[in-house]
């Protein structure tokens, strides 16, 4: 009972870009462990999510970086984080589940060593389809499913394929139903904090459909967005603003209150400067901000721009 008391009082962080920013973490996490006065002693990392170039299984980001999934693997091991691969295509059909990549990297983030690694997923065809073949794996229900629906984002909840659920960013906000839910379903809620998607966007579906088909190698016309300020691309200043926007105040005085501990953080495909800010505001202490961002500034094998 203790012991679960003591979870409920500490915050999870879903962070982006177990390749993509794997440099970048690895400046980061070594400072985390040894300088953790800089950093809310409220707060850790639950995971790391993402995926390699070239994934047919990817989905909601095409990816543009890469490295050796055996140095991702042997980064979080050392660390005891949990790696989650990005596996949201929606699209999937039965000819795609035999993918050489994709299944080599299921086999070899099955090797759990201490900590489990997981699947954020989508299709139902593919998550029956891993459950059999690599049952050392959790599942994560993907935002790309767009669960804006309070009673269609309680039943993904119960369903037990899934560790965690999270729902579309539209339902952060809606506290007096989500607080209808039993503590372990809450435990089972995992928030998107800094989306900066336009809060009336009904093209989300559409988007990550195209992403989907792109990481497929099928030709479908570019999408083009077309909510307000949208060529401004994704702006943390933007996201501030956001109505579905969820602050390190919120997650404090709100949130872990209410009994919910696992919060995702998006930027896959974003800089590496503007992920470190976001690990700035989320995890680090204002007052050890600049400590942070100067050891990892005068990393000079890391290109943050």
């Amino acid at each position: 009972m203790m012991e679960k008391q003591a979870k409920r009082n500490k915050a999870f962080y879903h962070l982006p870009g177990l390749f993509e920013f794997y440099e970048l973490y690895r400046a980061f996490l070594p400072l985390f462990r040894e300088h953790r006065e800089y950093f809310y002693d409220w707060c850790e990392i639950g995971s790391i999510y993402g995926a390699p170039l070239d994934c047919i299984w990817g989905g909601g980001r095409v990816e543009d970086e890469d490295c050796h999934p055996r140095d991702v693997l042997a980064l979080m091991q050392k660390y005891g984080i949990s790696a989650r691969l990005t596996f949201s295509n929606s699209l999937l059909r039965e000819e795609h589940l035999s993918d050489k990549k994709c299944n080599a990297l299921c086999g070899l983030f099955s090797e759990n060593k201490g900590i489990q690694n997981g699947v954020i997923i989508h299709s139902d065809l593919l998550l029956n389809y891993l459950k059999e073949k690599y049952p050392e794996l959790y599942f994560v229900s993907s935002t790309t499913k767009v669960l804006t629906d309070f009673e269609a984002f309680r039943n993904e909840v119960k369903r037990d394929d899934f560790r965690y659920v999270v729902p579309d960013f539209r339902l952060n906000k809606q506290f007096e139903r989500m607080d209808t839910l039993t503590q372990i379903q809450k435990e089972k809620v995992e928030f998107l904090c800094n989306e900066c998607c336009w809060f009336g966007c009904k093209d989300r579906k559409n988007c990550y459909e195209a992403v989907s088909r792109k990481n497929l190698g099928e030709f479908c016309p570019e999408h083009h967005c077309k909510a307000p300020e949208s060529e401004q691309g994704y702006r943390f200043s933007k996201a501030l603003r956001n109505p579905g926007f969820i602050s390190v105040n919120d997650i404090q005085n709100v949130y872990m209150p209410m009994g919910f501990s696992n919060f995702k953080i998006e930027g896959r495909g974003l800089g590496s400067a503007l992920v470190l800010e976001f690990l700035l505001y989320y995890m680090t202490k204002p007052e050890y901000q600049i400590n942070v961002r100067e050891e990892i500034y005068l990393d000079n094998m890391l290109d943050l721009f």
